[in-house]
């Protein structure tokens, strides 16, 4: 319990900034809904329509209709410029405010649809004219309706605003994502307590403000404003008191290892005397696309993924001679700067438990073509759509019974409780060590190389003093350190935070 209220006494910044998104998506989708369910109320056809078309994105996994404002927003900086954010708070609060929009267009159009007809024929008696009606007859008795839409649409909005860490959003979400990456359920458990209060009390203060409008009290309306008021504005205060100094965003992928190397890199550049913000959760595709345009400022890559994902390279060159083309195509097509190896490699491999390979007879990938149809594979959620899985699977036959997608963490438990009988594994991930697991061969070298590589936005490469305080990193970490560290975060007793890994790593590595 103790660590559980140590985890929510350090929800500060992100809680401020959960408020500031679900605030700010909320008031836009206000501002959207209520002049369209003005329109809709005086015409059949908006209403039908509108309000289809808000049912139809509340069919749209929030997940999805947050990642889909990324390219969204990328193909509209040919428009509105470089300068146009494609990551963090612009995407989450478009795809937030859509979200708001039903509840709210549905509860103004259904209150406006069954207004008293007689009091709206007595307005038009005395000679009111359309505005005048609108603003002192029908909008004072829809509004106790409308803010049941709202304290609908807020509670949905608070929610979904923890998915936004998967965009570079800083919000709740980030204590929920990262405790589920390394199964510490306290910080799970703080994130979901904050956004479920966060939610409650947004419920009472609104409710506050609609029980005022229904009893005609003003003090209480008006009191419910104000305490919302107060809470926007102390988030405000939280998120932007410290000034507007410019900060480095380090942005890290959704598994240990990133979030790991974010904070080595991040506590490098702060004993520098830089700002640091972090951006994670993210996946590969948007990870590169927002190092490459700006987005993120730095980032720990693969060259096996840029290989085949980016650049759609399907031959397998030495590690030298790939790192080299990737450093030129970078430069080429983005301006992107690849500062250099870690020194150490992280790639796909194929794993089994060593009862399994003895069992099976299984010691390479060949071997495992020969059983593979009565087997379960697993893999993390973008495993199964990359071009190198399909390599592999087309190069060595692989056709397995059943295949399943997990969480990075929750794939090495499937493994162990037999779940999946293969699984798509990092060979860099203490785990393996740790649960006896065989990495298959790949006598094909299907796979390609996977080293790690430091990315730097075309701006950050160019700042001298920043890649001078990062350059004492290359070549500085071995796999057993990076092995080590991930399993100080991964194993199930006597975790590490992630800060407290990369101070350790960094000791290990004499940075």
């Amino acid at each position: 319990m103790n660590e559980i209220w140590t985890d929510l006494l350090d929800l500060g910044d992100k809680l401020a900034a959960h408020v500031l998104l679900s605030a700010a998506a909320l008031a836009l989708g206000i501002i959207v809904a209520l002049p369209l369910a003005i329109w809709a109320s005086r015409s059949q056809t908006v209403a039908r329509a509108t309000l289809g078309f808000a049912s139809l994105v509340q069919t749209i996994p929030a997940l999805a209709l947050l990642a889909l404002f990324f390219p969204i927003l990328l193909s509209l900086r040919a428009v509105f410029g470089e300068g146009l954010p494609t990551l963090g708070f612009l995407p989450a609060l478009l795809a937030l405010a859509l979200y708001a929009v039903l509840p709210i267009l549905r509860n103004a159009v259904t209150a406006q649809a069954n207004l008293d007809p007689g009091v709206v024929e007595a307005a038009h008696g005395v000679g009111m004219s359309a505005w005048q009606r609108l603003r002192l007859v029908e909008a004072p008795l829809a509004a106790p309706y409308v803010m049941a839409g709202i304290r609908t649409a807020a509670v949905w909005t608070i929610g979904a605003a923890t998915l936004a860490t998967t965009i570079g959003q800083k919000s709740l979400g980030d204590p929920i994502f990262a405790g589920l990456q390394t199964q510490n359920w306290a910080l799970v458990l703080a994130g979901c307590i904050a956004s479920a209060g966060l939610a409650m009390v947004a419920d009472a203060l609104l409710g506050t403000i609609e029980t005022g409008l229904k009893t005609r009290r003003r003090a209480l309306t008006w009191g419910g404003i104000a305490a919302v008021a107060l809470g926007v504005a102390a988030a405000l205060a939280a998120q932007f008191g410290g000034g507007e100094e410019r900060r480095v965003v380090i942005g890290a992928k959704g598994f240990s290892e990133q979030y790991i190397l974010a904070r080595l890199i991040g506590q490098r550049l702060e004993a520098e005397g830089y700002a640091v913000d972090y951006r994670d959760g993210l996946g590969s595709a948007v990870a590169h696309k927002a190092v490459t345009t700006g987005a993120i400022d730095i980032l720990v890559d693969y060259t096996g993924t840029i290989w085949t994902n980016q650049m759609e390279r399907t031959d397998n060159p030495d590690r030298d001679a790939m790192i080299s083309e990737i450093t030129d195509w970078e430069t080429r097509t983005s301006g992107a700067v690849v500062l250099g190896r870690l020194g150490f490699e992280n790639a796909y491999g194929l794993a089994v438990t060593e009862a399994r390979a003895q069992s099976s007879a299984i010691e390479t990938i060949e071997d495992l073509a020969r059983v593979a149809p009565q087997l379960t594979v697993g893999g993390d959620p973008e495993f199964f759509e990359r071009p190198e899985w399909r390599a592999v699977r087309d190069a060595y036959g692989l056709r397995f019974r059943e295949q399943r997608n997990f969480s990075p963490t929750f794939m090495y438990n499937a493994l162990k409780s037999g779940e999946a009988d293969v699984i798509g594994a990092y060979t860099s991930d203490g785990r393996i060590a740790a649960d006896r697991l065989v990495i298959l061969a790949d006598p094909k070298r299907a796979f390609p190389n996977y080293d790690a590589i430091i990315l730097l936005s075309p701006e950050t490469g160019a700042n001298a003093g920043l890649v001078a305080a990062l350059r004492p990193l290359v070549g500085s970490i071995s796999v057993e350190a990076m092995r080590e560290a991930n399993f100080s975060v991964d194993r199930e007793e006597n975790k590490l935070t992630f800060d407290e890994a990369a101070r350790r790593l960094a000791k290990r590595a004499g940075l």
